[in-house]
């Protein structure tokens, strides 16, 4: 698997065409292969950073609009869910995200391919790199197919964090014994 791989088949399950593949090279270039390759660009952790908060944007606009009868706790719940690391990782399996990914081989000989951060911290990757190629819309069109069938399914989600939130909101510190 080396840099020559053709994309066009990933661009075909992502359903966005790349003027600058050289983005889309990056978005799937794991830190172990820049590397082990000793290469002078970036591997994906800086256009994954950007993916991140691309995904976040797009993702709360669109609960926004469309779960308008949910109040904001529920929302943030409903969100943490569609975006975390086990949706991402689905997201990334649902396109052969792994089969596109340029590892190092120690990544490669231990299942990199199929590693869950690996694969969830590739697609931010890939709308990272959408949304640098073409634009928010492009980025959101992507990012929309996923979110809005992931917000459907009602995903379970154990958002601790929220939930000790409430629980301490809901028992102000005055009743606590020490």
């Amino acid at each position: 698997m080396g840099e020559e791989k053709d994309f066009s088949l990933l661009e075909k399950e992502i359903k966005y065409i790349f003027r600058d593949t050289k983005l889309l090279m990056v978005a799937l270039t794991h830190s172990s292969y820049a590397n082990e390759k000793q290469l002078t660009r970036e591997c994906n952790e800086r256009i994954e950073f950007l993916g991140d908060s691309v995904l976040g944007i797009i993702t709360a606009e669109y609960f926004y609009h469309n779960l308008a009868h949910l109040p904001e706790g529920e929302m943030t719940k409903k969100r943490a869910a569609c975006v975390c690391e086990k949706s991402l990782f689905g997201f990334a399996k649902k396109i052969n995200l792994g089969r596109f990914m340029l590892l190092g081989r120690g990544e490669e000989h231990t299942g990199g391919r199929n590693r869950a951060s690996i694969l969830a911290d590739a697609f931010e990757a890939v709308i990272g790199a959408i949304y640098l190629d073409g634009g928010l819309e492009n980025a959101r069109k992507f990012v929309l197919d996923f979110i809005k069938e992931a917000a459907a399914k009602q995903l379970s989600f154990k958002d601790y964090k929220t939930e000790l939130q409430e629980i301490i909101q809901k028992n102000p510190a005055e009743h606590l014994t020490y």
